[in-house]
This record gives C-alpha cells, structure tokens and sequence, in this order.
C-alpha cells in the first residue's frame, strides 16, 4: 500500500457508518448494504492519484457511488421478489440491548429512518423513488447528482423524490416510541399472550393492527398480511396451542433497528407439538398501543442475530 493510500483509508472508514446507512436505507439487505460499501471502496482505490485529487467533497462522490450501486440492487432484487413466497420484509438489524458498539450497522439504526416501520413503507416505493427520496431527504444529496445516478433530468428526480415523499406520508409510519414505553408495552402484550387473556391482548392491540410475516417458505408465519385485532388474537392463541408450553418463555429481548423487539430460537417437537422455528419479533406503537407486528421467521435472515439472544434471558422490567 503507497504512503498515499494511509489517509485515504482512514478517511474512508470515518465515512464508512454514514456509507452504511445509506445503503441499508436504499436496500434493506444487510448483506447489500455491506457489499455496496465495499465496492465504493474498491472503486475509490481504482482511481489515479490524480483522480482522487480531483475529488472535492469526498463523502459526497462516495455516497453518489453507493447509491448507484444500490439503484442496481433495487432492480435486480425485483425479479427475486417475485419468487419470494409470502411477505417480504426488510433483514433485520439486530444488536443487543443496551448496546453502544460503534459497528457502523450500528450507527446506522441510531436513526429513525431505519426503524423497521419506515423500512417496510420505503420497500413500497419504486427503485427509482426510494433513491431520490433517501438520498435528498435524509443524505441531502442534490438533485443534480441524482439525476445523474438515475439517468434522468433534475426535474425527474425531484419528482421521483417527492412521489416517494407523499407515499411515506400517506402510510404515516408511527414515530419511534421511546424504549421505556416500548418495554411497557411489551411486557403488557407478553404477558396477555402467554396468559392466555383475550381481553389483555386486545387492549393492547391498535383496533387497526397488521401482522406481516417473512418466512419464504422456510418457517412457519401468516403468508399473507393479517389485519385486525381479532384474526391476530385467534392466530396468536392457535400458535400456543400448537408448539410445546414453555416455548416462547424460552425467548429474549433484543433491539431490531433500534427499537424493542423478542426473539424466540428454535426448538424441536415433541409428544405431538410442533417444532418451532427461530422467530424475530419487532413492532410499531402508536398511542400506546401495538399497531404493527412484524414476525421474521426466515432463517436466512436470522443469521446475525448475537447468540446470547437465546433461552433463559429475563424479558426486560
């Protein structure tokens, strides 16, 4: 490595969470946000040293350089989305509570945007939306720049961006709950599961909750999105009935993308129950009250998920 390229490694790494978040923000994969990162790397090593001199807001062109290579993730991943079966969800990032790592995923979460609620409303948009809205709104990126990474005019990616704009407005994803209200809550909506209390769950339920499930066919999980307190409570109280007693007290708290969630680790069947797949839980609240369940069951997105997350940890008072 030449003396020159000291710095500039250095200089990127102090860029790398912002990278990151960019890209997790733009593709909801883990592995893509990782991957993108790298690349923009690669390709700022490729330059000439006069190139890289040429370069006048470095976090600025690398940021230009993960979004258009996001812009390709996006339209590719459309054709895999096809074959998904069931709901698709965004991978979760998942850390321990109580966690101040500086990992730059990380970093990433410590913003709202990231927070699954937002992530599942900007999976909605088109690739060429998601990229404008991200980049101008939440990375100020110019509209200039934008349209040069969707090969469009500036006037087209405004409007990309405020397609994208109006669409997350019109879902009004609830803000980020605090994590004391968050654990309120959970401890309440846990506690009337495992009770069995009907009247417990629903009052904690939002009368217009969803359940979304990702599994790909891999895990057991609704396939289709549930709405409404009473087809969640239902299926809520079939799943208890299914798998062994005990199995979702083996569970623990996690943070996913920053905010309160439970995961349950897989656990074989016996005497006539069911086995349990490993299960991701993370929720939106609004007022108090649940208003999004979000349950990931697919194992390929499971893999990331820190091993003390297993049996035997307390759920947070």
């Amino acid at each position: 490595m030449s003396d020159s390229a000291h710095p500039l490694a250095e200089e990127f790494t102090s860029l790398r969470p912002q990278l990151t978040a960019v890209a997790y923000r733009l593709t909801g994969s883990v592995a893509d946000a990782e991957d993108a990162v790298q690349e923009s790397w690669l390709r700022l090593a490729r330059l000439t040293e006069q190139e890289r001199t040429g370069i006048r807001d470095m976090a600025g062109w690398l940021t230009t350089v993960v979004g258009r290579i996001c812009l390709d993730r996006l339209r590719s991943a459309a054709a895999r989305r096809e074959r998904y079966v069931g709901q698709w969800l965004p991978e979760p990032i998942v850390t321990p509570l109580g966690s101040t790592g500086e990992d730059p995923l990380e970093v990433a979460i410590r913003d709202e945007g990231t927070r699954m609620a937002a992530m599942v409303v900007l999976d909605k948009l088109t690739p060429e939306q998601r990229v404008a809205f991200v980049l101008h709104d939440a990375f100020s990126v110019p509209f200039d720049e934008i349209a040069e990474i969707l090969g469009v005019s500036p006037a087209n990616a405004r409007q990309h961006a405020s397609r994208g704009r109006r669409a997350l407005d019109d879902a009004k994803p609830p803000p980020r709950a605090s994590l004391a209200e968050q654990q309120e809550v959970l401890d309440r909506f846990m506690a009337a599961v495992l009770a069995g209390d009907v009247r417990a769950v629903a009052e904690v339920l939002h009368p217009e909750v969803v359940l979304i499930g990702d599994s790909d066919g891999k895990a057991r999980t609704s396939r289709q999105i549930m709405a409404g307190a009473d087809k969640i409570i239902r299926f809520l109280a079939g799943l208890l009935r299914m798998y062994p007693p005990g199995a979702f007290e083996r569970g623990g708290p996690v943070l996913v993308n920053g905010d309160l969630g439970f995961y349950v680790p897989r656990l074989p069947g016996a005497d006539g129950y069911h086995t349990l797949d490993a299960h991701l839980g993370s929720f939106a609240i609004r007022d108090g009250r649940i208003e999004a369940i979000f349950d990931v069951a697919n194992p390929d997105k499971l893999t990331r998920v820190p091993t003390d997350s297993g049996p035997g940890r307390p759920h947070p008072r």
